[in-house]
């Protein structure tokens, strides 16, 4: 099996983001080869400077930000610190919203279109939030 972990992202719900996160995260610093890929509804959970909390679900986002559960956005700024995860803005997604490289967080690397983000997936494990 391979050791790769290709994490596909649309939602833009706290509860997909968090999980999406833990998953990166956990793969990168375990030794996995992690790409994740931000589209449609989640890139713009990462524009530099968004103050805007990601929608909850349901109960357990809640929770989750009342128990203090490390934020989404901190789990994967370490999953690229700590272990070898990268993370792609989706190309069309940053065209339809009009950002560009310099609106996004500073540990998002470069825009990807599906095409590659597919092709690299198709070794390892596929996860979609």
């Amino acid at each position: 099996m391979s050791n790769r972990i290709s994490i596909l992202i649309v939602s833009g719900s706290l509860e997909r983001l968090q999980m999406a996160a833990m998953i990166a995260s956990v793969g990168a610093v375990s030794g996995h080869a992690v790409t994740v890929f931000l589209s449609m509804n989640a890139l713009a959970q990462f524009r530099k400077g968004t103050i805007t909390a990601a929608p909850s679900e349901g109960e357990f986002g809640r929770l989750m930000l009342q128990k203090g559960a490390p934020p989404f956005r901190q789990l994967f700024e370490q999953a690229v610190e700590l272990g070898e995860a990268k993370i792609h803005p989706c190309s069309m997604a940053m065209d339809l919203l009009g950002y560009d490289a310099a609106d996004i967080e500073p540990y998002i690397g470069e825009a990807m279109g599906l095409t590659k983000f597919l092709d690299e997936a198709s070794e390892g494990q596929v996860w979609t939030f």
